[in-house]
């Protein structure tokens, strides 16, 4: 699914996609590729910036099956340059949502492995629930890193096929946004790095199954629209 295109000029795009299988053509077309991922790793990662963080990456979990590359120790490992970087540690934020900080762990050794192999140091696995997840710790100049099954694989995959940068999207209040404030930050999230790195900007919703991801991914679009991004 492809909508919003402009033929008018090369690096004026703006499209809508879905699935791992979308991030991967709109990282080798070399777009910004920004993950919709309603509930709940977009809406997790939004609070986690409200919350001061520096940065925030997505990851798969192990042991899933995609048509894609995905290479989650290489996330793991690059989130840990990033928080040795600035001298920080690590959040990670994945599932199951009910569980021990032990059940977590089992899912996500690549990962693991790659921040143990870039030598930064873990703060805390927390539960990807959504906005909330920003009272179960201090998030304030950490780096995240979001292991999940639908955003984390798709922005895993963006990743390693080489989208210049890849973000994430929500439409979900915060605890410090509400109404459509954190649709309209999204969107100038995007515009911004696509002017910085002169490219289009792809959507992807993180499931063609879920509608809330689609319906998300094209009112952000329009925002994107509106504020004059396909404009020559």
């Amino acid at each position: 699914m492809e909508e919003f295109k402009s033929n008018q000029r090369s690096l004026a795009t703006l499209n809508v996609t879905c699935n791992a299988s979308g991030a991967a053509r709109a990282a080798r077309k070399g777009d910004v590729v920004m993950i919709v991922d309603l509930i709940d790793m977009s809406t997790t990662a939004e609070a986690a910036l409200d919350a001061g963080a520096l940065d925030v990456f997505g990851a798969s979990p192990d042991h899933i099956n995609v048509p894609v590359v995905i290479n989650p120790e290489k996330i793991g490992y690059f989130a840990g340059k990033k928080a040795l970087k600035y001298d920080t540690e690590i959040i990670i934020v994945t599932e199951p949502r009910l569980g021990t900080e032990e059940e977590r762990r089992k899912n996500i050794q690549l990962a693991l492995t790659g921040i143990t192999r870039s030598g930064a140091q873990i703060d805390t696995i927390l539960a990807n629930i959504g906005c909330e997840v920003t009272t179960l710790a201090e998030f304030k100049d950490k780096i995240v890193l979001l292991i999940t099954e639908c955003g984390g694989v798709a922005f895993d995959t963006a990743y390693n096929y080489g989208a210049p940068k890849v973000i994430t999207g929500t439409v979900a209040r915060t605890l410090n946004k509400k109404g459509v404030e954190p649709a309209k930050d999204s969107a100038e999230r995007a515009i911004n790095l696509a002017k910085k790195y002169n490219t289009g900007i792809t959507l992807v919703a993180a499931s063609s199954n879920s509608y809330e991801d689609v319906l998300a991914a094209e009112h952000i679009a329009k925002l994107i629209i509106e504020a004059g991004f396909l404009q020559v």
